[in-house]
């Protein structure tokens, strides 16, 4: 019996021990590795080529939504199920869009998680009950391997999305620039950009904007959306 391979994508660590030790158990699937950040994620996917990535949204220096787009445009052939502790409309709507072929709230049965994965690998979508209720006319499209996401009516590239996340987290130019291996000035035209793009004209506006849609944690810097 051929195994369906899994990436598990969760910055937490006791979770994602939970998940390796749950998805073990099941003679038909097996971890192909882990992942702990977005970008790990990504290189992970491209370099082990697993049927599904298991990713959370909220993940440090690239976020799920980001990583899931980007991992499908490099691997047509795989699909992505978002397992997250927030069912917020926008959460699964962008999750969607991005091109997961499934959303699990973190709450979600053990028996549930592996019949997803079971599902979504046969190219079917999966979504928690309590979703599925509130989103029966919503049906996921093709993931977008366009290099541009869609938010709100606005579009923003894949170098946006990366900026906008760094920024939300509270990382100064110099910080961005390093960490996505671009010039500071680089980094100061596209947080110009982003202002221009989304009408946001601070930094606590950006994060604001970033926490709605998904991008970053609510819990993540409070002193700048309280500023």
């Amino acid at each position: 019996m051929k195994k369906i391979t899994v990436l598990l994508a969760e910055d937490h660590t006791i979770v994602r021990e939970g998940l390796r030790r749950m998805l073990e158990l099941e003679a038909d699937l097996e971890v192909a590795g882990e992942a702990q950040d977005g970008r790990q994620a990504i290189a992970l996917a491209k370099k082990l080529r697993p049927n599904v990535v298991l990713m959370d949204i909220a993940m440090p220096l690239l976020n799920g939504l980001e990583a899931t787009r980007q991992v499908l445009k490099a691997l047509p052939s795989t699909k992505v199920l978002i397992l997250s502790a927030h069912s917020d409309d926008a959460y699964v709507k962008n999750a969607s869009e991005s091109g997961a072929m499934g959303f699990l709230l973190k709450q979600t049965s053990a028996q549930d998680v592996c019949r997803a994965i079971r599902e979504i690998q046969k190219g079917n979508t999966f979504f928690s009950p309590t979703i599925s209720k509130r989103f029966d006319h919503l049906n996921p499209k093709s993931p977008n391997r366009s290099g541009v996401l869609k938010r709100n009516g606005v579009k923003l590239t894949s170098r946006e999305m990366e900026v906008l996340q760094l920024i939300a987290e509270g990382k100064a130019n110099k910080e961005t620039a390093s960490e996505l291996g671009i010039g500071i000035k680089t980094v100061e035209k596209h947080r110009e950009h982003l202002m221009q793009k989304l009408g946001i004209h601070d930094t606590a506006g950006l994060t604001r904007y970033a926490i709605s849609t998904g991008i970053i944690e609510n819990s993540v810097q409070l002193t700048i959306v309280g500023g």
